[in-house]
């Protein structure tokens, strides 16, 4: 087998890069929400994107695992658990509120497309490293513990 590929290498063939993106691309709709978003009374605007089996919502003291995507509305991704391929367990109220308030009105399973506005995620004027203005996030849960 090292033979065949020594030889498929010598040959100018090259093996299938496994390596994760360098980005995941933002969806067409980042720049705004669409006219057929939900929205919350604070603000947030959301579209279920996979409706969730389950019926159990997390609180605000439950541990959730979930994947996520994140960009600011220019289509910049900013951080992407997916894109880790680890997805992350941490407690509801350990996120911003944005998150907090759109976490309890989802199901295990469920995944959302949300517009978060700046008051609701880091503001306009965030410490150095976080991201300004309404970000937009695709949030899946995965688990409540």
């Amino acid at each position: 087998m090292a033979v065949l590929l020594l030889v498929a290498l010598a040959g100018g063939c090259k093996l299938k890069d496994t390596s994760p993106p360098s980005g995941i691309p933002a969806p067409p709709d980042v720049a705004a929400p669409p006219a057929d978003a939900l929205k919350t009374p604070s603000g947030i605007a959301f579209k279920i994107l996979t409706v969730g089996l389950g019926s159990i919502h997390p609180t605000r003291l439950s541990t959730v695992r979930v994947h996520y995507t994140g960009w600011t509305t220019d289509g910049k991704m900013f951080d992407s658990s997916v894109e880790r391929r680890e997805p992350i367990n941490m407690k509801v109220m350990q996120f911003i509120p944005g998150w907090i308030e759109i976490l309890q009105l989802m199901v295990v399973g469920e995944k959302r497309r949300v517009w978060i506005p700046a008051n609701l995620a880091y503001g306009d004027h965030p410490k150095p490293g976080d991201p300004a203005g309404m970000l937009v996030f695709e949030i899946e849960l995965l688990d409540i513990e």
